[in-house]
């Protein structure tokens, strides 16, 4: 492709134009190298530039009034000097605005989708309040045992002491709790201790009242034991628990044994009446220290006695007994 030719002006020279007048207000008009060659304005030989010597009169007008060209570089460094502020002004927005984004995508990005929006705190949530379970809410479930554990044997009094309610002839008995075992101590001796002095238990009538100690001496030791342990403290008393892996009251000892097994898990008789089954099991061994023996219901569709075996079996010899957790059930 050719290149354009300028056109000639008046005086032969080539034409002014928009780019000649943009490099004359960037040359001052004294044709720096590259620029448009005039007769009025050759262009500069190549070599250093010189600069103005001391003493050099400004431009402007001279004495006798004849404008006097203005000193090179001088209006044509001040326009440059101009444009340079302010292309690196623009500079310094483009990249202000680019960090800024920078720093909100950043921002955004670390936010997830559900944060996002406006008038959304950027604060932590509150932590969840924790809501302790009631004494209802913690007997009324099972808890996990194997029903072969067989613990390290030794054990732990349940701290702490509850008065005798009654006025009746007063049993102090204290708790303890095999080492291991995982089981809530402080339960299992509420536990016992509501149901002693319940009006349907031993107690009835005022005859008796039951206070829990944990120093002194007791009338006897209530004990939540491991299937194995508990085996090993019931045979000292000529008993074998591990056949239906039940309880006993050790007689020859002062312990009177709750298996923890079933404690926990309950009996396939009770089902998930795991509350009424664990009152029948304190009061069925504590029955025994009393002195009582074994015994059955009598009628189809009664209530069995809370000294009948329940954790083995509810009917007997045709007869359908009711499940049942205390020596006096109607009181």
């Amino acid at each position: 492709m050719l290149p354009r030719q300028r056109q000639a002006g008046p005086d032969g020279g080539a034409g002014r134009g928009p780019r000649q007048d943009y490099l004359d207000a960037f040359d001052g008009g004294n044709g720096r190298p590259g620029g448009v060659r005039t007769k009025e304005r050759p262009a500069e030989e190549p070599g250093p530039r010189r600069e103005p010597g001391p003493g050099a009169e400004p431009a402007g007008a001279g004495a006798d009034g004849t404008p006097v060209p203005a000193q090179r570089g001088g209006k044509g460094r001040a326009f440059t000097g101009i444009a340079a502020a302010a292309v690196t002004t623009v500079l310094a927005v483009v990249v202000a605005g680019q960090v800024t984004e920078g720093r909100d995508g950043a921002a955004e990005t670390g936010r997830s989708a559900p944060d996002r929006g406006a008038g959304t705190s950027t604060a932590p949530s509150a932590e969840p309040t924790v809501v302790p379970l009631t004494y209802e809410q913690k007997i009324d479930r099972t808890y996990p045992l194997g029903a072969t554990l067989k613990a390290s044997g030794k054990f732990d009094t349940v701290p702490g002491f509850d008065k005798a309610p009654g006025t009746g002839q007063k049993y102090r008995y204290r708790v303890d709790i095999e080492q291991g075992l995982g089981l809530d101590g402080v339960l299992f001796a509420e536990a016992v201790q509501k149901t002693l002095n319940d009006d349907r238990s031993w107690g009835h009538g005022g005859t008796r009242t039951f206070e829990r100690i944990s120093s002194g001496k007791p009338d006897f030791v209530i004990t939540l034991a491991s299937p194995g342990t508990t085996a090993t403290w019931c045979a000292k008393s000529g008993l074998d628990t591990t056949e239906d892996n039940v309880s006993c009251d050790s007689a020859a000892t002062q312990r009177v044994m709750i298996n923890a097994y079933r404690w926990a898990q309950g009996s396939r008789t009770y089902g998930d009446k795991i509350h009424m089954y664990r009152q029948m099991l304190i009061n069925h061994e504590v029955g025994h220290r009393l002195g009582h023996n074994h015994v059955t219901c009598e009628k189809d569709g009664e209530l069995a006695p809370v000294m009948q075996q329940q954790t083995k079996f509810l009917d007997h010899d045709g007869i359908h007994c009711l499940p049942n957790a205390w020596p006096y059930p109607r009181s």
